[in-house]
């Protein structure tokens, strides 16, 4: 949960900012020329060198300077990054004291159960070992 904290600061990215996070998580590094020549649409150097600025600066991306130009890469694999972000919008949603979390489980457990059978034995399962887990702190 220590990432869940730390992540939970970051803003939503917005749409050129998953653009260029896809193309470096599928392209690995890359320089900022590299990405505006990747780019489906033409943007200036100048608001791609921003934005991945941007994203180093949320901790989303590593960086070092070759010569004269920044070389990016993801710092985190996407897997990483929705495992992540999941966590964050599930602990935004429980920390909220105004609200219930029973709406959430019930959909959560509801749509799991429409799209997969399989995947709500999964859920049922790490439902019992979260228990057990949380049964051994107690009792320690």
């Amino acid at each position: 949960m220590e990432s869940v904290k730390l992540f939970r600061r970051r803003p939503a990215l917005g749409p050129l900012e998953m653009g260029v996070m896809e193309l470096l998580w599928s392209r690995g590094e890359s320089s900022v020329r590299d990405v505006v020549e990747k780019l489906e649409r033409p943007l200036a150097y100048t608001t791609v060198m921003t934005t991945l600025d941007r994203l180093y600066k949320k901790g989303l991306l590593n960086r070092y300077k070759t010569d004269r130009a920044f070389v990016y890469s993801p710092q985190m694999s996407r897997a990483e990054f929705e495992s992540r972000w999941a966590a964050e919008l599930v602990a935004g949603f429980l920390a909220e004291t105004q609200h219930s979390s029973a709406p959430l489980v019930s959909y959560l457990v509801e749509a799991v159960g429409q799209m997969d059978g399989a995947l709500l034995d999964q859920l049922e399962e790490k439902i019992r070992r979260k228990r057990r887990e949380h049964e051994r702190r107690r009792r320690a």
